[in-house]
């Protein structure tokens, strides 16, 4: 047992020193992610802030189809910062080669059901499959249900009744969802980056010092020294471990200080210490079983390049509940703990909307986590085993 946990330390900490010499590739491994995902998720969300204020703060250009029907209507729209212009020749054209966001048509009898006191229709043509035209639909649908609820008003005070008689039902709302869950929202992205993070943080290590010095023929000289085969391989995954480990911790520091210094409306979320271990211990699992799975590829694998061909499907799995997610949302469940990337992706929304994760959510979610880890473990340990791993073809 001595043997084999020298063996195994050993091995990693060679490794390692021999990783760090690598300088290139230690800057890219360790700070491309932690400068890379806190400048795309504060850029964009600044990008987001800023147009969707733009959209809300500036006046509304909006063409106006039969302006002269209604023109207390177009006044009204005019106190909500809302312009009319002439309307185009082709308004359905118009939309789609997105000249305008939406247009308003005013139909020709809307005179006379206004003067009837019947409900006058006014058509919204707008594209509703682009995202830049949702805040000016919305800001005209708004100002168009004002001008109907304040008129509707006037209309049953002038027959002599309340304006309670119109509304026989209201409705309240009370929202339980603390600030932290809504900020929660807008970070839905940020689990699938630190899965695939933790996933393939040590691709590098692991593919080099398997298909690598299979390749290079080194891998022969050291399986032949007394240390148990099972001890190597553990050693090579346990650097990867703590290489991968190493940049999420990283990762996760430059999430807070961008956190704490991006300007108040881009402060989405409060890293705290306690939170940062938290998620590490959510990762750990993803790390260990990425690391594992890597490794029984690269020992099955003859050469580095096809080891590496593997990587743009692996990429792909992380994102899968995410995409599910967004399709069809569940409801929490505790078979959702035992997952892959499911797993992992609800426990750091649960994190990240400050949501209590039980006892028994923890210990399904690390039971499975590092179940599986150990059945890859034991996995690549029998390719290990095979004589002709170290064989370069």
């Amino acid at each position: 047992m001595s043997l084999t946990n020298n063996a195994l330390f050993t091995v990693a900490r060679k490794e390692l020193m021999d990783l760090f010499r690598d300088r290139r590739t230690v800057m890219l491994g360790l700070l491309m992610g932690p400068i890379l995902f806190p400048v795309l998720i504060l850029g964009i969300g600044s990008m987001a802030e800023k147009r969707a204020r733009t959209q809300l703060e500036s006046t509304l250009e909006l063409p106006v189809i039969g302006a002269g029907h209604a023109p207390n209507l177009v006044r009204h729209l005019g106190t909500r910062n809302i312009a009319t212009l002439p309307p185009p020749a082709d308004p359905d054209t118009a939309v789609r080669q997105q000249e305008h966001d939406v247009v308003l048509r005013i139909p020709a009898d809307y005179p006379e059901r206004w003067r009837e006191s019947r409900g006058a229709m006014v058509e919204l043509i707008y594209d509703s499959s682009r995202q830049d035209s949702r805040i000016p639909v919305e800001r005209l649908q708004t100002a168009i249900a004002q001008y109907g609820q304040q008129l509707g008003a006037l209309r049953v005070v002038s027959r002599g009744l309340s304006p309670e008689v119109a509304t026989p039902v209201l409705v309240a709302q009370r929202d339980v969802a603390t600030p932290e869950a809504r900020r929660g929202m807008l970070l839905a992205f940020l689990p699938y980056l630190l899965i695939l993070s933790a996933f393939l943080g040590g691709a590098y290590l692991v593919i080099d010092v398997t298909a690598g010095e299979r390749e290079r023929q080194s891998l022969e000289p050291l399986l032949a020294t007394p240390a148990s085969r099972s001890a190597l391989m553990s050693g090579k995954i346990l650097a990867a471990c703590l290489f991968g480990m190493l940049s999420l911790a990283l990762i996760l520091v430059a999430f807070k200080l961008s956190f704490a210094l991006a300007p108040r409306a881009m402060q989405l979320v409060s890293v705290s210490a306690p939170m940062m271990l938290q998620m590490l211990l959510v990762l750990l699992p993803m790390v260990l079983i990425g690391t594992t799975l890597l490794t029984l590829i690269a020992a099955s694998v003859k050469s580095v390049k096809e080891a590496q061909s593997y990587m743009s499907i692996l990429m792909l799995l992380p994102i899968v509940p995410t995409v599910v997610l967004m399709v069809n949302p569940v409801k929490n469940a505790l078979w959702q703990f035992t997952v892959p990337f499911l797993a992992q992706n609800q426990m750091l929304l649960k994190l990240v909307r400050s949501e209590w994760i039980t006892p028994l959510e923890w210990g399904t979610y690390l039971a499975a986590g590092f179940g599986l880890g150990v059945v890859l473990w034991l996995l690549a340990a029998r390719l290990y085993h095979r004589e002709k791993l170290a064989i370069s073809a």
